[in-house]
């Protein structure tokens, strides 16, 4: 007679991925097709309060919808055929693409190469930093434009003033958003 545990094991990058996420806001949720009670001691290890177990798939849809009311806007991460009706409902999708099937590869908006759910975090924050860029880049061209044309009315503009603001609103918004290739 004999008996045998099988369970999943916790990979390594997983508990600084989540802290990882925490650290940016981002309240993580675990939906899963696993039995609740293996679901809740991952996500105990993990840190994760929301853990919810014994999902179809219609299920991680439907969670996924309620958490969307809830929030207004949701990530979700999956690798399989399962998790594409979530996927594809979510705000914005993450395939997992090492592991993952080509259902969730091509459901997703987001494909992670390496299978290293730490990315996900790295997504967010590069994100955030090309959001914030834009908004600089879009109101720094406009503001020289609006400059230029309250000169132009006024009727002290130059054409080196409208090359300037053209050409050089064009360099100053590029150069600007050139940023983001650093760290």
């Amino acid at each position: 007679m004999a008996v045998f545990g099988v369970a999943d094991t916790l990979r390594p990058e997983s508990a600084r991925a989540v802290a990882s996420l925490k650290s940016l806001h981002v309240e993580p949720v675990m939906l899963t097709g696993d039995n609740p009670a293996t679901a809740r001691a991952i996500a105990v290890q993990l840190g994760i309060k929301d853990a919810r177990g014994n999902l179809l798939p219609q299920d991680k849809q439907a969670a996924v919808a309620e958490l969307l009311g809830r929030y207004g806007s949701v990530g979700m991460v999956g690798d399989g055929v399962n998790d594409a009706p979530a996927l594809a409902r979510a705000t914005i999708g993450f395939a997992m693409g090492a592991a993952g099937t080509a259902t969730a590869l091509e459901t997703a908006d987001v494909a992670i190469m390496d299978d290293d759910p730490r990315k996900i975090a790295d997504f967010i924050r590069l994100s955030r930093r090309t959001a914030a860029i834009l908004k600089q880049n879009i109101t720094l061209a406009l503001g020289i434009k609006a400059v230029f044309f309250a000169l132009a009315l006024s009727g002290v503009a130059t054409l080196w003033m409208a090359v300037f603001a053209d050409m050089g609103a064009s360099l100053l918004v590029v150069f600007n958003g050139m940023r983001l290739l650093r760290r």
